[in-house]
């Protein structure tokens, strides 16, 4: 870790750096907490001001975590795209009577896991759709099916907004849930969900999605009954500099309270298949984050909080490969995960692939000459690749992972999973 030379060129974009951006970095770098209005500064600095903000988030970045970048080697498995909710950002939804919704059986799931597993997988993400009709218990059941076929793989599964509509379909509170959860054998909670933290915003873009109240009850919750979660933002849409920054101070204080998030995830918005899209009901809405919004959402998040969430995570999926490297640059130290499913972001649009090979990610972050390792979902080292190797994992033998693995495209269109089959199934158990 070279930090003089991080230093030394810092130091040189500072000279050319107005003094009010040069001034917030200089607290940030001395280890002072930024506030939301300083935040908003850098939120909506350009130029050369951008460059040196990079720079810092990347010297607090070295200080604090080095220059090992990890990875995750998981699957998503979005057991159902049919949602009660209408959100309007959200391509991969679908009513309960559309043809093509679809709900997996827990035996496909377990099927899912069980390959995932087999090709070196520590991790499953489990999230879905709010479908309804589901068996409230739905979720626990799933997971303790998935931890009793496979008790070794950590079940990352299930959003705040899952969460509180199993406590509502059930009729327990959320902590009384979330135990449950735990108890069936959930390890981790992905914080998606989020969005922005601004009620104006939320109301705009998702009306009747889960509150900011509830949002942070489920996740302080899950932290007090023992469960790990991440933190994520939707950003790049209709929301303002300053609703960034709001967003960021929220997050940072629930992590003040709780100390339970292990990582942040800025997720930029997918404009091309998007309902609003289609709409043009908000004449404001832009076509996703630019590359300069993209980098300063990296950096400024590194500043922000850099003294309570050391990981921040590049989202490939959103960004593709190469604006995830140069997002190295700016404070990111995680590469997130292989994957193998992805639906959501492909569903809205993106054009980056389902799967992230093993060695792509070494060879990506050894672009950027960072140290790639291998990780736990709450980040502990699995192995760490000090040196390049020719070393090959079971998933980087795999050619065409659309045809191995299945797509949302071949799922939707598939009649084995038809969610309206299950529909009828589950009115009618509850009419006998």
């Amino acid at each position: 870790m070279n930090l003089p030379h991080l230093e030394a060129s810092l130091n040189r974009l500072l000279a050319t750096t107005s003094r009010t951006t040069a001034t917030i970095l200089d607290r940030a770098l001395s280890g002072q907490d930024i506030s939301i209005d300083e935040a908003t500064t850098l939120f909506e600095a350009d130029g050369s001001d951008l460059l040196a903000i990079m720079a810092a988030a990347d010297q607090l970045r070295a200080q604090t975590v080095g220059d090992v970048v990890t990875y995750v080697i998981n699957r998503n498995i979005n057991f159902t795209n049919v949602c009660v909710k209408q959100c309007g950002f959200c391509a991969f939804s679908r009513g309960h009577l559309a043809e093509e919704g679809y709900f997996l059986p827990i035996e496909e799931i377990i099927r899912r896991a069980t390959e995932a597993r087999d090709l070196g997988a520590s991790e499953v993400c489990i999230q879905a759709g709010l479908a309804p009709g589901m068996d409230g218990w739905h979720y626990v059941k799933l997971c303790r099916a998935v931890k009793e076929a496979l008790p070794e793989l950590h079940i990352h599964g299930f959003s705040p907004e899952e969460v509180l509509y199993g406590s509502t379909l059930t009729g327990v509170t959320i902590r009384d849930y979330l135990l449950a959860l735990k108890d069936a054998g959930v390890g981790s909670l992905p914080g998606t969900s989020a969005e922005v933290f601004v009620d104006e915003v939320r109301q705009r873009i998702s009306p009747g999605r889960i509150s900011i109240d509830n949002w942070i009850e489920v996740i302080q919750t899950a932290h007090e009954v023992g469960i790990p979660t991440t933190s994520t933002i939707m950003y790049g849409h209709i929301e303002s500099a300053r609703h960034r920054a709001i967003h960021l101070s929220v997050l940072r204080d629930v992590q003040k309270r709780t100390g339970g998030i292990t990582e942040f995830v800025p997720l930029s918005f997918v404009y091309e298949e998007a309902p609003m899209s289609h709409r043009k009901a908000l004449p404001e809405l832009r076509h996703g984050a630019s590359g300069a919004e993209v980098m300063k959402m990296y950096a400024v998040s590194r500043l922000m909080l850099n003294n309570w969430i050391p990981n921040l995570q590049v989202s490939w999926v959103k960004e593709g490969p190469k604006l995830s490297q140069i997002a190295l640059l700016a404070g990111a130290n995680d590469f997130g995960g292989t994957l193998i499913n992805e639906s959501i972001s492909t569903a809205a649009g993106s054009a980056y692939g389902q799967l992230m090979k093993p060695s792509q990610f070494r060879g990506l972050i050894r672009q950027m000459s960072r140290i790639p390792a291998e990780r736990s979902t709450t980040y502990q080292k699995v192995r760490v690749f000090e040196t390049e190797d020719n070393h090959r994992d079971l998933l980087d033998e795999i050619n065409d992972p659309s045809q191995r693995f299945g797509s949302y495209q071949n799922l939707i269109h598939l009649k084995d999973y038809r969610f309206r089959d299950f529909y009828k199934e589950q009115r009618s158990e509850k009419q006998s």
